[in-house]
């Protein structure tokens, strides 16, 4: 690969949804933040979990109105997503849901990263602090912020 190609972070997600009920209130949002520029769809796959643990890859199609927009998307693969990274997905599902598997490039980190790397950096941890864990941080802050003050 060449040091000139600039590539940012891939990550992924799985979105699991009650049955097969997507409403398409995410679609335009995703799409948005595509067209920004900000990432760049590289998988998008459909798979659901019946009651009975049975597993299948399901297509947008079968989603019904709801994946309107996401059909823009459809056949989007980049050959990151394997079978085996699809299981691994689709045990995490609960029974009698479906889930969108995405595979994304942060795009807007690209200059970044590959500044980063064309300097001999390389990452050595990552993660993600969940919403509800920062939520909860800064409760935690106001209500001891408002126990300094009522002191």
């Amino acid at each position: 690969m060449s040091d000139e190609l600039e590539v940012g972070p891939i990550d992924f997600l799985v979105i699991e949804w009650p049955g097969r009920q997507p409403n398409g209130e995410a679609a335009p949002l995703l799409l948005d933040l595509v067209e920004r520029g900000l990432i760049r769809i590289l998988d998008l796959t459909f798979i659901t979990k019946s009651e009975d643990g049975t597993v299948a890859g399901i297509e947008l199609s079968e989603i019904g109105e709801a994946a309107g927009e996401l059909r823009v998307f459809e056949g989007a693969s980049s050959g990151l997503l394997s079978d085996e990274d699809a299981a691994e997905a689709a045990a995490a599902l609960d029974p009698g849901t479906t889930a969108a598997v995405l595979v994304y490039e942060n795009t807007w980190a690209a200059p970044l990263a590959t500044a980063l790397r064309n300097s001999g950096a390389q990452l050595v941890a990552g993660g993600r602090i969940p919403v509800n864990a920062f939520l909860a941080a800064l409760d935690a802050a106001e209500e001891a912020e408002a126990a300094i003050s009522s002191s």
